[in-house]
């Protein structure tokens, strides 16, 4: 374990700032076995699924593998980690909910993604939880960095403007393999381009009592509202 897992202390720094890294939180043997069942799936060279409006509107090219619904049991030990459990009960409390687990495969030359927020922000009380999980090292010669702006989780929607503008406030996290990343859907966050031949990172996305289960359909970026569920734009947030 890469840090001090006093659970009160990192509850409050999540809290403060929309985010939490922990290195080595898993075992390397648990993430090469993970990374080798992602591979496997993907290849080095997957197709996109999105269609071309977003593509082009989000600066987003991310490809998503939804591995628990496809009865990929492997993809079970991380959920039903007791450590992982205990720490987002203290962060969500009791009675929250697990959605299914998404990978998300970026080959090289993916422009990663542009700075977003995960779900509506409107009301603070309705979020999505990610739960991170890195089965590689991210760091210069990978690229896919992530980008965050601390506290942003607190500030409401995220403002209009260049989808991969630089920020004062902005922080770069580098995750190494094992390290779990929690964030909040409200905070702003962005990705990166791709140098390696891929980026790959597991997500245990879940959300606190009383949220729905389709928190994560609209998806808000500094240009747009994306609607996931069916496949188009939703408010051109420019005009």
């Amino acid at each position: 374990m890469g840090r001090d897992m006093n659970v009160e202390s990192l509850v409050i720094e999540f809290w403060r700032d929309g985010y939490l890294v922990i290195d080595n939180y898993f075992d390397d043997r648990l993430m090469d076995k993970y990374q080798g069942h992602i591979i496997k799936h993907f290849g080095e060279t997957p197709d996109f699924l999105h269609n071309k409006e977003f593509l082009e509107k989000s600066s987003t090219d991310v490809i998503p593998w939804f591995p628990q619904l496809e009865g990929v049991h492997a993809f079970d030990t991380v959920e039903h980690d007791k450590r992982l459990i205990a720490l987002t009960e203290a962060i969500l409390g009791s009675d929250w909910s697990s959605l299914y687990s998404m990978v998300m495969f970026s080959k090289k030359g993916s422009q990663g993604q542009a700075w977003h927020q995960d779900c509506p922000p409107e009301d603070k009380s309705q979020f999505n939880l990610n739960r991170l999980v890195y089965t590689m090292d991210i760091n210069d010669a990978t690229g896919g960095k992530t980008l965050v702006m601390p506290g942003t989780h607190r500030g409401g929607v995220i403002s209009v403007g260049d989808m991969n503008e630089d920020f004062v406030e902005q922080l770069v996290l580098t995750p190494g393999k094992g390290t779990l990343v929690l964030l909040h859907g409200h905070t702003w966050h962005r990705v990166l381009p791709v140098n390696g031949k891929y980026r790959v990172s597991t997500n245990y996305r879940c959300c606190p009592a009383n949220t729905p289960g389709n928190i994560t359909d609209t998806c808000v970026y500094r240009n747009m509202r994306y609607d996931f569920n069916t496949s188009s734009v939703i408010e051109d947030r420019l005009k």
